[in-house]
């Protein structure tokens, strides 16, 4: 399966709550795992069942089946917290490709990076916008474009760029980590070399 990001256009999961930091994405108790597959299942455990009994869910909106997609849209301030991986897995391993939110503490977004999530930072008012989008119609589609950095509410149009560090986007665009990227120049590193 390949790990590139190019264009998701997908309907969108709100979680309109600010602050939101890694133990409540991933709580602690779940970290004892070293492999990145099986912590889809406990992404924000907490927020989504009582006494971690999966037979009584919670009203959150993981748990509610009118929304889906490869895109979180969260409000401001997520990841914050402990600087576990472990939140960005949790988050890739359920199924997302793309977090928006209009800001992300700097070590989940380098986590997430490095994971082939991709994290789009918007402003406050586009990030408004795509919580009405989704709250009128819930099966709004957005478009998450890499390769031109904007992401568009696809039934007005409505866009807003944003920034990635070059070599980031060229991982993800690529399925690159950072061994493959250096591999990837062998080539040139070789000429490099001999010459």
């Amino acid at each position: 399966m390949s790990k590139s990001i190019n264009t998701i256009q997908s309907t969108a999961v709100p979680v309109n709550i600010e602050n939101i930091d890694t133990d409540q994405i991933i709580p602690a108790r779940f970290l004892k795992a070293t492999s990145r597959e099986g912590f889809g299942k406990n992404l924000f455990r907490d927020w989504r069942f009582e006494n971690d009994d999966e037979s009584k869910p919670k009203n959150f909106p993981l748990n509610n089946s009118t929304y889906s997609g490869k895109i979180l849209v969260a409000a401001k301030n997520f990841g914050c917290g402990s600087s576990r991986e472990h939140a960005a897995w949790a988050i890739k391993d359920y199924g997302f490709d793309v977090v928006v939110s209009s800001f992300f503490a700097d070590i989940f977004k380098n986590n997430a990076l490095n994971n082939f999530l991709l994290p789009v930072v918007v402003s406050d008012a586009f990030l408004q916008k795509m919580f009405d989008a989704i709250s009128k119609d819930a099966k709004t589609e957005f478009e998450a474009n890499l390769p031109e950095q904007f992401i568009k509410i696809v039934a007005t149009g409505e866009q807003e760029s944003f920034d990635i560090n070059n070599y980031k986007k060229t991982c993800l665009l690529n399925g690159y980590d950072d061994i493959d990227y250096l591999l990837s120049m062998k080539e040139e590193i070789e000429a490099y070399e001999t010459h």
